[in-house]
């Protein structure tokens, strides 16, 4: 049996700093380098859960609830939120800080799903989730319901 981890023990935090070239004419982060970062932080949270090389197959749900600016620094949290046989899904949160003011704002939120490969390219079984805090048992259980109506 494959020990089992916590989500915490699963969360990444990574920081950027929004330059020029990574902007569109409105001074606006490019969405498409949001999602790069995104899929980085979760492909290093899963990576950490199951300590096997992971591949994206899915990105279910991605808010951009709030542009982020040139010169502001991003921070994201990924942390896994369910685990299936080969699969894992990851809920990642993007905040943005103005270091002129201090002042932050959540972004972006999404949720990824990759799977584990082994050292053949083929998927692999991945540990269980453990979650422990109430947030976490909620977050779990929606995806197992979520998987549920998807099912039928």
């Amino acid at each position: 049996m494959i020990e089992g981890k916590t989500p915490e023990e699963t969360k990444v935090v990574m920081t950027e700093l929004v330059l020029p070239g990574m902007t569109n004419l409105l001074g606006n982060l490019l969405g498409g380098q949001m999602m790069h970062w995104m899929d980085i932080a979760g492909a290093l949270s899963c990576m950490r859960h199951c300590n096997l090389h992971v591949v994206t197959i899915a990105v279910e749900a991605l808010e951009f609830r709030h542009p982020v600016r040139q010169g502001e620094m991003v921070s994201l949290m990924a942390k896994l939120i369910w685990t299936g046989r080969t699969s894992m899904k990851v809920k990642i949160t993007a905040t943005a800080e103005n270091l002129a003011t201090g002042a932050t704002i959540i972004t972006n939120v999404a949720i990824f799903t990759f799977v584990a490969l082994d050292a053949d390219g083929n998927k692999t079984p991945v540990p269980p989730l453990l979650p422990q805090t109430e947030e976490e048992k909620q977050d779990y259980m929606d995806e197992v319901n979520a998987y549920k109506c998807r099912c039928r």
